[in-house]
């Protein structure tokens, strides 16, 4: 019996499934051709065939799971065969703990490039603030309230916040659309592409009040700027 199973986007789809009989016929060769070949003849020592009819890995359920420690632990032991025994919970556990760890790191390195981005804007618009005060007092001198002021900054603060997410969010999710077809040729690895979970939204909630906590400095200090210091002439 031979055919293509259905794709399932993982790894599993660039395998080759055969029979344990199929493999076992590999190992014992063929008669009666000269030509055949058995791949596994070098393995032997000084041109010797190999060992036939050994298994290279089998699959063992327990009834009992709190027996599975100690079948392993005696596997290993085994002094007659080079034996070792894997539980496959266990090592996914590893890789999904290293994973976390490698996910940990990167969301640090990503806060660090907030604070970064938000100082940077700070810096920004404290260091406008000398070269339009004579903007702001002309906008109070015209009939502009001091709060109209503050919210014109608070607005720019918030504005270059907001584009900056969403800036971010097109360019993780067009750059997730260029790689994914390349991730499953290339490797088999299908990434799902879905909305923004309630933690990714809350995330963004977050860099966008820090966005404007950073817009209350220097609109609170446009705010307390006079009309008369701002129209004053400074050589």
């Amino acid at each position: 019996m031979a055919g293509i199973l259905e794709r399932t986007g993982t790894p599993v789809d660039r395998a080759v499934y055969v029979g344990l009989e199929s493999i076992d016929k590999i190992h014992q060769g063929f008669d009666g051709d000269e030509h055949d070949h058995d791949p596994l003849m070098a393995l032997g020592d000084h041109g010797s065939e190999a060992d036939r009819g050994d298994l290279s890995a089998i699959l063992i359920g327990l009834q009992s799971r709190g027996a599975a420690v100690s079948v392993q632990r005696t596997i290993n032991q085994h002094d007659h065969e080079a034996l070792t025994a894997i539980m496959p919970g266990v090592v996914l556990l590893e890789v999904w703990q290293m994973m976390s760890m490698v996910e940990r790191i990167l969301m640090i390195v990503s806060g660090f490039v907030v604070v970064v981005g938000l100082f940077s804007m700070l810096i920004i618009l404290m260091t406008s603030l000398n070269e339009r005060r004579r903007e702001m007092a002309i906008l109070r001198s015209v009939g502009a309230r001091p709060a109209h002021v503050f919210l014109l900054i608070m607005g720019e603060a918030v504005f270059l916040t907001l584009s900056a997410i969403g800036l971010g969010v097109v360019l993780v999710y067009g750059l997730l659309i260029l790689v994914q077809p390349w991730l499953e040729s290339l490797f088999g690895l299908y990434v799902v592409i879905g909305w923004l979970s309630s933690t990714e939204l809350m995330l963004l909630m977050i860099i966008a009040l820090c966005g404007f906590i950073v817009g209350l400095i220097p609109g609170i200090r446009i705010y307390r700027y006079s009309l008369a210091d701002g129209m004053t002439i400074r050589v």
